[in-house]
């Protein structure tokens, strides 16, 4: 099988994204919720990144791809591949929630908390965010084969929110072994499923999905990092601050990732 454009930055940048719940690892022993405001205008920051950049390059991007070789059909096919998107992000979703109960989290020192429900949480919490990974990394992975610079804003973005997801690995496995090394390690173990899914992507691209159909998996990509923008990001950014402050970050990932664009362009 032949290497795809850009695949040696395209892992690099995938991986990068993945082990940013280690940062969230780290975080989990030094601060507490109520310091983790910041955070909400980095998730917020993070969701406007990735809608920018899912409406107004990547499914223009596949529409022009899938122009060439159907030029009666193109809009339809993108259509189909955003709908298909949205259908595998909302079907991760439906078997296996990415959240659990805030308090197991957040809270594990509650008189009402027992251990073994604690590391549960933490177990449950690891391998919810493993598989809610996967197509994150396909699509990091995929769009910085097509555009290192659009692949680096995707990375970017989609690092910020395995943030809060390290914490929320970390924090439980902390608290029950009293071990940091355990507790990181579950939260790195977490976010290694992105570089594997960008190798499952590569092979199930190489083998199976014609050169002529990138475009839907493209569309497929914005798709599913739209679902991800208003079904975890935005909520959490609400969660760890107020709705002001996601709204700054939100806006600031737009202008940022635009500006950033037409500079590159230009």
């Amino acid at each position: 099988m032949i290497l795809p454009q850009n695949f040696a930055p395209a892992m690099l940048i995938t991986l990068f994204a993945g082990l940013a719940t280690t940062i969230g690892g780290g975080i989990a022993f030094v601060v507490k919720k109520n310091n983790l405001k910041a955070l909400s205008v980095g998730l917020g920051f993070s969701a406007g990144v990735m809608i920018f950049v899912s409406f107004m390059d990547m499914m223009p991007e596949a529409n022009r791809l899938l122009q060439t070789n159907f030029p009666n059909s193109h809009e339809w096919l993108t259509y189909l591949g955003f709908v298909i998107g949205l259908v595998v992000a909302i079907a991760i979703d439906y078997f296996l929630p990415d959240h659990i109960d805030e308090e197991d989290v957040l809270h594990p020192e509650g008189p009402a908390h027992r251990n073994y429900k604690i590391k549960r949480a933490g177990l449950f919490t690891a391998i919810a965010i493993c598989v809610h990974n996967f197509p994150e990394g396909m699509a990091t992975f995929l769009t910085t084969t097509q555009n290192i610079t659009l692949g680096l804003s995707v990375g970017i973005a989609i690092a910020i929110h395995n943030i809060p997801e390290g914490i929320a690995v970390a924090l439980p496995m902390y608290h029950v072994t009293g071990k940091k090394r355990y507790a990181m390690l579950y939260a790195a173990l977490s976010g290694i499923t992105e570089p594997i899914g960008a190798l499952v992507g590569m092979f199930i691209f190489g083998l199976f999905l014609p050169q002529i159909l990138v475009g839907v998996l493209m569309a497929a990509v914005a798709g599913i990092m739209i679902y991800i923008s208003f079904d975890t990001l935005l909520p959490l950014a609400k969660e760890y601050g107020d709705w002001h402050q996601s709204l700054v970050g939100i806006l600031s990932g737009i202008l940022v990732i635009w500006l950033s664009l037409i500079l590159i362009g230009g």
